[in-house]
């Protein structure tokens, strides 16, 4: 199986480089260029093994829901030269991520079970289920940790309280949150998926609030299945998970957590491409669109050559 676990380019007036858990960013005066690797991490730990073709799923859904939700909310894109690259402004980011969520999961619902239920200042009601849908979406922001650090859930009070963001910048925020989340969820609907939480990040870009990074992909949102989900929650039965959950679920059974002390389990060759699989089929999905899978032969040189000729003419 082919993977792209890094690159190491040096791209004409790069002035820095910084290699985050997914994505190798070069950096430059006025816009970056990411490029979405092979890698996946879960509990804020990079895995040993590589995702085949998960960068491209992760670059080109990303680019599908920027060019969908481009007249409700500004985003950073200039343009996608490459499967797994995306050119855009430098946004100065934001030190926060903006959280919604629809449905009781993930990290939500194993807060949950331990007895919270005070969520950014909204009171969820007794007797929830796990992946049972909200009264109404919530906005729980976290922090952006430093490397090597977990990121923290915090509230908008003691966001504003710390001035972490303008009360003027959060409003924006909160508010193209609520409808970038609104338009994904409308988009899943419509290919028989639901939306179930996700996170945005956003940037200052020329003094305006501008949408960086990625949306709505399988590494960022959670998704379910339409068909059957009520009938299963009724059951009390596990919903399918359509998104980067299948992998945390999978430590979570082999018992890691991320915690001090724990060991990285090894996926099985059968595992990774199963989980590659399931990527590639919730791009194809949500797009309409049949997954191109790259040639391997010249992958790097030719990605490199397309991106310096997409910076000469941008």
């Amino acid at each position: 199986m082919v993977t792209l676990p890094e690159t190491n380019f040096k791209f004409p007036n790069q002035v820095d480089f910084y290699r985050g858990k997914v994505r190798d960013v070069y950096i430059f005066d006025d816009k970056l260029v990411m490029i979405a690797s092979d890698r996946i991490s879960a509990f804020d730990v990079i895995l040993p093994q590589a995702i085949p073709y998960k960068g491209q799923v992760l670059n080109q859904l990303s680019a599908y829901f920027l060019a969908k939700t481009a007249s409700l909310v500004p985003n950073w894109v200039i343009g996608q030269p490459d499967p797994n690259a995306t050119v855009g402004y430098k946004c100065s980011p934001q030190p926060i991520e903006m959280v919604i969520r629809g449905y009781l999961a993930g990290s939500a619902w194993r807060a949950y079970q331990t007895g919270q239920r005070d969520f950014n200042g909204q009171l969820l009601p007794e007797g929830l289920q796990e992946n049972d849908k909200l009264p109404e979406p919530i906005i729980t922001p976290s922090t952006k940790a430093p490397k090597g650090q977990h990121d923290e859930d915090i509230s908008t009070d003691e966001i504003l309280k710390q001035k972490l963001v303008s009360p003027e910048d959060y409003e924006k925020m909160a508010h193209y949150t609520r409808i970038l989340f609104a338009k994904g969820q409308e988009i899943a609907e419509a290919k028989g998926l639901i939306l179930a939480d996700t996170k945005y990040e956003f940037g200052t870009w020329k003094g305006d609030i501008y949408l960086i990074d990625e949306i709505h992909t399988p590494d960022s949102a959670r998704y379910f299945d339409k068909e059957g989900f009520e009938e299963r929650q009724k059951k009390g039965e596990r919903q399918p998970h359509r998104s980067k959950e299948m992998v945390r679920q999978w430590l979570i059974e082999n018992n890691f957590m991320g915690k001090e002390g724990e060991q990285i389990p090894v996926m099985s060759e059968e595992w990774i491409n199963a989980v590659s699989q399931e990527y590639i089929a919730l791009y194809e999905t949500l797009t309409g669109q049949s997954f191109q899978k790259p040639k391997p032969e010249g992958r790097l040189p030719q990605m490199e050559a397309q991106i310096k000729a997409f910076l000469e003419q941008n």
